[in-house]
């Protein structure tokens, strides 16, 4: 599997991570050229081969989109010849990808310190719930939990009910994504310094790190946000709006000279120079008042002549796409958004494609996730260079 031209062709990461902490992150990794090796447990490999809520003649179709690009070794690290196996590995590898509970790889003599003694120039990435110290970290963490203490349930959801989850694993791929990026700034200071590092990925600091202003609202302001459902506050109008033919359309028209371009597109130019409506301020305490008047617009236009005329007045509005819609949608057609892969076992398979897009080295999907333990021969016996002896003295049949 080649890396295909991408940026980071030449790179080879070798991934310890499960379910999606650590696995979005090896996946990013590989969607831009580099070397995947993903090492997992041979009595069943990583859970996500089973995980999800639909499946298709028993297979998990979450499993061939994170790991894709990808090859499979197997070893069982809970065995002194399994982490020797490891260890032969990283000797050669640019990045180590880990999501296990701290102090997991220290127990098993696979520390950072001890890793850099074998290859001082290994990065060694690490995600988890809490970070790799302070007094949380030894505790499990899930990305609910991350998600959770990083604040963002309890903005979630409408304001009668209790935080809701967003629909995705959030907090697991957040973390994962700046896992990837810190991956790539090590990397950067490699070629500076010619040593490794470790990235330290937590769960909770990557959803924290989105969380905007709400920290010094809360400290210099006394104001905590509270949950407000589809409405954005201090911004008006900006919300969900009814259509003639039972559509949805989300409608962002809060900036002043926005307002009044939607305003004209009511044919209500007299809004905008309503002194009750022509600044965000005073429309922001009448946002109820002017959802309704917004509302009873909207619910007189089908969805698409209403967005052509949004769009036409250069006002900022869009459908509440579900997934049939992106599949039917000419713009992402046209960027190619999605890419289909043959998939030995459920046929044309669709998935989502590289994001972000490069001009002069783009990322590709070139495989679909791989069966487990089918790059066995090809890491140890043609990377590793290890013979049917050497195999067998390290207890191969037994942790492969």
């Amino acid at each position: 599997m080649s890396g295909a031209g991408g940026p980071l062709e030449g790179v080879r990461v070798v991934e310890c991570g499960t379910l999606i902490a650590g696995p979005f992150c090896g996946q990013l990794l590989g969607d831009f050229g580099a070397e995947v090796i993903k090492v997992e447990d041979p009595a069943g490999g990583d859970p996500m081969r089973q995980w999800g809520q639909v499946k298709v003649q028993g297979r998990s179709l979450h499993w061939p989109i994170i790991a894709r690009n990808k090859k499979s070794v197997t070893a069982d690290l809970r065995r002194p010849e399994g982490r020797d196996l490891l260890r032969r590995l990283l000797g050669s590898s640019d990045i180590l990808l880990e999501n296990f509970r701290p102090g997991t790889l220290e127990r098993w003599d696979l520390g950072p310190d001890r890793l850099a003694e074998i290859n001082p120039r290994l990065i060694v990435v690490r995600v988890s719930g809490y970070g790799q110290d302070g007094p949380y970290a030894p505790r499990a963490g899930f990305g609910s939990i991350g998600e959770a203490m990083g604040g963002i349930r309890f903005l979630s959801g409408e304001p009668d009910r209790p935080p809701s989850r967003v629909g995705i694993s959030l907090g697991d791929s957040l973390a994962a994504t700046f896992a990837a990026l810190g991956a790539l700034l090590a990397l950067r200071a490699r070629d500076r310094t010619g040593r490794g590092q470790v990235v330290d990925s937590a769960i909770y600091e990557a959803v924290l790190a989105l969380m905007e202003a709400v920290l010094p609202e809360w400290e210099l302001a006394g104001y905590q946000r509270q949950r407000t459902g589809s409405v954005l506050p201090g911004a008006a109008p900006s919300n969900v709006y009814p259509t003639r033919d039972g559509d949805q359309v989300l409608v962002a028209a809060n900036r002043d000279t926005v307002f009044a371009r939607l305003a004209a597109a009511m044919g209500r130019p007299e809004l905008a120079v309503d002194e009750r409506y022509a600044t965000n301020d005073a429309r922001s305490a009448r946002q109820v008042e002017l959802d309704a008047i917004v509302a009873a617009w909207t619910a007189t236009v089908d969805a698409d002549p209403l967005l052509e005329t949004l769009g036409e007045a250069g006002v900022p509005a869009g459908r509440i796409y579900q997934t049939k819609d992106m599949l039917a949608d000419p713009h992402f057609a046209a960027r190619e958004a999605f890419v289909r892969l043959a998939h030995p076992v459920l046929g044309d398979f669709p998935l989502q494609n590289v994001a972000p897009k490069l001009s002069e080295t783009p990322g590709s999907v070139r495989d679909l996730g791989p069966e487990l333990g089918a790059h066995n021969d090809e890491i140890y016996r043609g990377l590793l260079g290890l013979g049917d002896e050497q195999l067998q003295a390290l207890g191969a049949e037994r942790i492969v």
